[in-house]
C-alpha cells in the first residue's frame, strides 16, 4: 500500500507587500473557526473593517522579520519537511492552512509524484487542540480529500501536547537555550477567545464553568486548549525540575475587546518586571516554527515591554523549527498512524 505523510502549518503571506498581506489575512480571518461569528457579521467585521485598516501595519511587521529566503515560517517549514523526509520511508509533503502551498496543492503534488498513492497521513503542526488551529486543518483536509481525492484514505494524528517524547524534545530545546542565571521562565501560548473553549466542551458543563476545571478529569479535556497548554507547561516544568514560582503560563495575540484566555502575555511580562524579575526567558510552545507571533510579538514587542518596566535581560527561546529530533518524531508519528490503523482493524 502506497503511503505519504503530509505536515500542515499555519501559513504566511507570499510577501510583505500590503496586497499579499491583505489577501492572506482575508483568508485567515474569514475562516469560521478563527472568527467564529455569524457569516454576515464576520464578513462585515473582516472585510468591512479589519481589511481596510490592519494590512499596512501587519505588512510593516512582516517586513521587519522577513528573511532573505522569505517568510521565516515558510523557510523553517520547508527545512522541517526536508528533515522529516530524511527520517521517513514514505514521501513527505508540506501544506499550509492559509496561503501557499495550499493543502489541495500539496496533496496534488504528492499524487502527481506518486500516482499509486492510497493512504495519506496528516499531521497538523499544532501540539494542542483548538478550533482555530488543529481543528480547522483537519476539517479543511477532509473537505479537500472528499472533493478532489476520494480514492485516498486519510489518517489523522491527534494533538500530541502530552506525548512524552515531544515533552522531552521540547524540554531539551528549552534547556539548551535557557540562560543559567534567569529569574523566570514564561510559557506564552497563542490565545483563543474563551467562548471557543466553551464551544469545544463536549459536555457543555465543564470548561470555564467549574472552578479549577482544567485540574478535574473530563472528556472535555480531549478538546480543551486551555487544559492542554497547562498540561504541557507542567510536564515540561517537571522534566526541567523547575521550582514553583520560577515559571508561569500566559496567552498572547488576542484580538478585539472580547474576553480571551488569560493571563495575557503582554500584561504578564510587564507585571513580572514590575515585581523585580530582571532576567526573563520566554518560550512559545503553541508554535513549532518561529513566525511573526514569536519573532516580532514576543522578541521585539515583549522585549520592549519588559525593559520599559524595569527588566534587564530578555531571552526568546526558539521554537523547535527544523531540529533533527523533532523531525524524527514527526516521521515516527506518521509510521505510528498506519500501525495503529492495522492494529484497530485486525
Amino acid at each position: 500500500m502506497k503511503q505519504a505523510l503530509l505536515i500542515v502549518n499555519l501559513g504566511s503571506p507570499d510577501s510583505y507587500a500590503v496586497a499579499d498581506v491583505r489577501r492572506y489575512l482575508g483568508e485567515f480571518l474569514m475562516d469560521e473557526r478563527v472568527v467564529d461569528f455569524s457569516k454576515w457579521f464576520r464578513t462585515f467585521l473582516v472585510k468591512g473593517i479589519i481589511l481596510n485598516t490592519r494590512p499596512p501595519k501587519s505588512a510593516e511587521a512582516y517586513k521587519g522579520i522577513w528573511w532573505e529566503e522569505g517568510s521565516p515560517l515558510m523557510v523553517l517549514s520547508e527545512r522541517l519537511k526536508e528533515q522529516v523526509q530524511v527520517h521517513s520511508d514514505m514521501p513527505v509533503g508540506l501544506g499550509m492552512r492559509y496561503g501557499n502551498p495550499s493543502i489541495h496543492s500539496a496533496i496534488q503534488k504528492l499524487k502527481e509524484a506518486h500516482p499509486d498513492l492510497e493512504t495519506l497521513h496528516l499531521i497538523p503542526l499544532y501540539p494542542h487542540y483548538a478550533m482555530s488551529s488543529y481543528e480547522t486543518v483537519v476539517v479543511k483536509a477532509r473537505e479537500v480529500v472528499e472533493a478532489h481525492f476520494p480514492e485516498l484514505e486519510l489518517l489523522v494524528k491527534g494533538p500530541f501536547y502530552d506525548d512524552e517524547r515531544y515533552i522531552q524534545i521540547l524540554a531539551d530545546s528549552i534547556k539548551g537555550a535557557l540562560p543559567e542565571d534567569y529569574d523566570h521562565l514564561l510559557f506564552s501560548y497563542h490565545g483563543v477567545p474563551e467562548r471557543q473553549i466553551r464551544h469545544s466542551d463536549v459536555s457543555k458543563a465543564h470548561c470555564l464553568r467549574l472552578d479549577n476545571c482544567c485540574a478535574k478529569d473530563s472528556p472535555a479535556q480531549a478538546f480543551c486548549y486551555r487544559h492542554q497548554t497547562l498540561a504541557t507547561t507542567e510536564m515540561v516544568a517537571r522534566q526541567l525540575n523547575l521550582k514553583a514560582g520560577t515559571y508561569s503560563t500566559s496567552f498572547q495575540s488576542r484580538l478585539g475587546p472580547i474576553k480571551w484566555l488569560d493571563p495575557y502575555t503582554d500584561k504578564t511580562i510587564a507585571e513580572l518586571a514590575q515585581k523585580g524579575v530582571k532576567k526573563l526567558a520566554v518560550v512559545c510552545p503553541a508554535f513549532v516554527s518561529d513566525c511573526l507571533e514569536t519573532i516580532e510579538e514576543i522578541g521585539v514587542e515583549g522585549r520592549e515591554i519588559f525593559t520599559e518596566n524595569g527588566g534587564e535581560d530578555f531571552t526568546l527561546i526558539p521554537c523547535l523549527n527544523d531540529q533533527s529530533d523533532w523531525a524524527k518524531l514527526l516521521a515516527d508519528f506518521g509510521t505510528e498512524l498506519y500501525a495503529k490503523k492495522i492494529e484497530t482493524t485486525a
